[in-house]
């Protein structure tokens, strides 16, 4: 294969919806043990399956027959939106198991709660990897062999312990500060494992289409797949790999079917096999056939969100800090407790988006952070949350210090069992040596009988 054709354009989606609480406040403590906005949760899965999810569904079905080989790409899809799908919308899973079908389409592993585990807990980010996995076998039938973390947040330590796990890629964000001079268009490797391979996702190019599109004031509207293809093309020369990282939303959602976004989807393979060396490869199949140009350090984590692509979208105030300390405390005794219901309920709770309701950072990313926001205020969100945990903390510690009551009784029983068997043991042992003892020990002589003769004394 030539070093043109090597050119690589992943295009990836992610798909995710959180399960949302509903309205929780102080005097539904040790009552209420219900946290989630039913009519809520299922109003919005309608709604964005119906603007988003099947139509581009669709879409990417058609392009896929159309093409032949030549079109693929890529998805995350959280266990929290897979098992929306199941309660709310069937036929949406549905559409992704025909993609699924079709070979074109990788699937990725990524934690099942999309949540913040990776910043917190190595253990509980490896039991939610492990369970997404799981969920992908069962309902879409494939097994990810790359993984995407959640918001792309990614730092050496982190990846070692997705290289550890067996995948062979990774994406995350193409951060300027943590790449200075070098591109996001090549293929890196984790800094402290090689084996694991990261994509770095192109900023402008994906914001360009996800962010930009719908905007009558920006100097490139009206966007079209030619215009598109040709900034593409203009990148060839100085680029193995142009990795498209998307919010799934971006079609139908963020930008309506009036703004022309699903005629841009359609329009854009042809233009990109027509007018570029680029061909479109997954995550996995860029790692296969590219090759590395060098480690990228990242000491402190990144992410995908806001200007400064760190995590202060999730960890950047006192109230964040405050709300994940608190969820991630209570993993030890999660882990002893035997309530599916609870375990369920602290996975959930887990999701980024609780903590992204926190964020105080209105100033240059305010829209973005009110997307489907329920609350008034970050301070709202904040009281709301930790009402929910107070009541999860007392369900738990009533689960839990039972389950160690019950634990200590047993263990107190086999106690007193075993020392009741050492005891006995003894008392045996006790008995054969005295029996031996006895036989070992002579006959006693009969004593000797003093004389009764009187002596007479000397005189």
């Amino acid at each position: 294969m030539s070093t043109q054709n090597k050119k690589a354009l992943c295009l990836y989606f992610q798909v995710h919806q959180p399960f949302r609480l509903k309205r929780y406040r102080f005097f539904d403590l040790g009552h209420d043990h219900y946290y989630y906005d039913d009519y809520a949760n299922e109003s919005i899965m309608r709604k964005v399956a119906g603007k988003c999810y099947l139509p581009a569904n669709k879409v990417l079905l058609d392009l896929i027959e159309k093409h032949r080989g030549k079109f693929r790409a890529a998805f995350s899809i959280t266990g929290a939106a897979i098992n929306q799908f199941r309660l709310y919308a069937p036929e949406v899973l549905e559409s992704f198991r025909k993609l699924a079908g079709t070979g074109m389409v990788e699937f990725l592993a990524e934690t099942n709660a999309h949540s913040l585990a990776s910043l917190k807990s190595r253990n509980e980010f490896e039991r939610q990897v492990a369970r997404h996995v799981e969920i992908m076998k069962t309902h879409l039938g494939v097994e990810p062999t790359s993984f995407r973390n959640t918001e792309l947040i990614y730092s050496d330590e982190t990846g070692s312990w997705v290289a550890d796990m067996g995948f062979k890629a990774m994406l995350t964000e193409g951060a300027k500060h943590i790449l200075g001079w070098k591109s996001p268009n090549f293929l890196y490797c984790n800094a402290i494992n090689p084996r694991l391979k990261l994509l770095l996702r192109n900023f402008v190019l994906s914001d360009d289409i996800a962010f930009r599109f719908s905007n009558r004031q920006w100097s490139e509207w009206p966007l079209t797949a030619d215009k598109y293809a040709t900034w593409v093309n203009d990148l060839a020369p100085s680029s193995e790999i142009l990795n498209i990282f998307l919010d799934y939303e971006t079609f139908g959602e963020h930008n309506w079917k009036e703004s022309g976004i699903f005629g841009f989807l359609e329009s854009l393979p042809d233009a990109i096999l027509k007018k570029t060396p680029f061909r479109f490869m997954t995550p996995s199949e860029a790692a296969d056939t590219l090759q590395p140009v060098a480690a990228m350090n990242v000491n402190s984590p990144i992410s995908w969100a806001d200007e400064e692509r760190d995590i202060t979208a999730w960890n950047g105030n006192e109230l964040q800090s405050a709300a994940i300390e608190k969820i991630y405390s209570l993993e030890r005794k999660v882990m002893k407790c035997n309530d599916e219901h609870l375990k369920k309920d602290w996975e959930y709770l887990q999701a980024s988006d609780h903590f992204y309701y926190m964020a105080t950072k209105f100033f240059s990313d305010g829209a973005v952070h009110a997307y489907f926001n329920p609350y008034e205020s970050p301070y709202d969100a904040f009281m709301n949350y930790m009402n929910i945990l107070s009541d999860f903390e007392i369900r738990l510690k009533r689960n839990v210090s039972d389950a160690e009551d019950h634990d200590r009784i047993y263990m107190l029983n086999s106690q007193i069992a075993e020392k009741d068997m050492t005891i006995t043991r003894q008392a045996e042992v006790i008995g054969k040596l005295e029996k031996k003892l006895a036989k070992a020990k002579p006959a006693k002589k009969p004593p000797v009988k003093k004389s009764t003769v009187a002596v007479k004394p000397e005189k």
